[in-house]
């Protein structure tokens, strides 16, 4: 019927009249709408028919990728690393929280879930996360476990950041990370990398090769075992009971033996300094913590998390490592 009306229509306008009240542009467009349909079918954009897929996780040279970090430490570490290519957003900032007993908030599973990149600490310290991540599976993310990246499972010491050598494998596969996600970035990715090993970290390592040659082997107590990593790294001997200080960490109750051996450490003055883990202290170590004021010994306090919590990973450890070194130097004379 269209086509007889257009063909009708075309007699007419060629005989200088139109009697149909189409009028002559849209004549035209019913001309040119064969043309118009065949063009078009070469540009129609396909649906995204992967029930997984997240539109705000594709890649747009004009948008930050996406991080997301469940400890700020390590978000610290991967917002220098990624500069402004990135966008970091940590969950657990608070240095009055307690990440072994942290309860995930519903805004931490959105934050997770527009994220193309989840750094998570691993070995049992987030469980957390991972059930988030479970709980919202999209296959365009990208998850480093770091746990898994240094060898350790659920029952080993979860404190990584603590360990020099486990932070620079760290920042490495961070940096690998970044480059695959984003290639166009990769040679950015590199030099920020050598940036923050060269430069930001430099003041860090220094202040642990001082300690480890001032103070090798000096005895030393901790409250429990986010310090273990580090006192292996500046040569330090932690002479506290391991199951004591693993008891600490696990939110359990020590053994009256360990209790019994930790208290003469203190009362004896056979340690330097105690090292106090103010972000997790309990009734037990609050008493030994009274217990070396009274004898006299310096007490350093470290936390799990930034510290401030505006503070960079470098300068928040550099400046715990700083205290420490006053603290045996003072207890030791040296």
């Amino acid at each position: 019927m269209l086509k007889s009306n257009v063909i009708q229509g075309l007699r007419s306008f060629e005989g200088g009249q139109t009697p149909y009240p189409l009028g002559r542009g849209l004549l035209l467009s019913c001309l040119m709408l064969p043309f118009l349909i065949s063009c078009s079918g070469n540009t129609r954009t396909r649906p995204n028919l992967d029930k997984n897929a997240n539109p705000n996780l594709s890649s747009s040279p004009n948008t930050s990728l996406q991080v997301v970090a469940a400890e700020n430490f390590w978000g610290s570490i991967a917002t220098q690393i990624g500069g402004d290519r990135i966008k970091v957003a940590s969950i657990i900032t608070n240095p009055n929280t307690d990440p072994h007993n942290y309860e995930p908030k519903p805004t931490d599973a959105r934050t997770i879930a527009d994220a193309r990149y989840i750094i998570l600490n691993g070995a049992g310290y987030d469980p957390w996360g991972e059930k988030l991540l479970d709980a919202n599976p999209v296959k365009e993310r990208k998850v480093l476990n770091i746990g898994d990246l240094v060898g350790k499972k659920s029952g080993d010491n979860p404190h990584f950041w603590y360990n020099p050598e486990y932070v620079m494998r760290v920042v490495d596969q961070i940096t690998d990370d970044l480059k695959k996600l984003d290639p166009q970035n990769a040679t950015y990715f590199d030099e920020q990398r050598k940036q923050f090993v060269s430069l930001s970290l430099k003041d860090y390592n220094s202040t642990i090769n001082t300690i480890k040659q001032k103070y090798y082997n000096t005895p030393i107590g901790s409250t429990e075992s986010i310090f273990a990593y580090m006192s292996q790294s500046l040569g330090l001997k932690v002479i506290t009971p391991p199951k004591f200080m693993t008891a600490i960490s696990e939110s359990q109750e020590p053994t009256v033996a360990d209790k019994v051996t930790f208290d003469k450490q203190i009362t004896q003055k056979q340690i330097k300094v105690l090292v106090f883990n103010s972000q997790n202290s309990t009734p037990d170590t609050n008493t030994l913590k009274q217990k070396a004021q009274t004898a006299g010994i310096p007490i350093v306090p470290i936390t799990e998390t930034l510290t401030p919590a505006t503070a960079t990973f470098q300068d928040w450890q550099v400046g715990q490592l700083k205290a420490l070194q006053q603290a045996l130097a003072k207890s030791t004379g040296n």
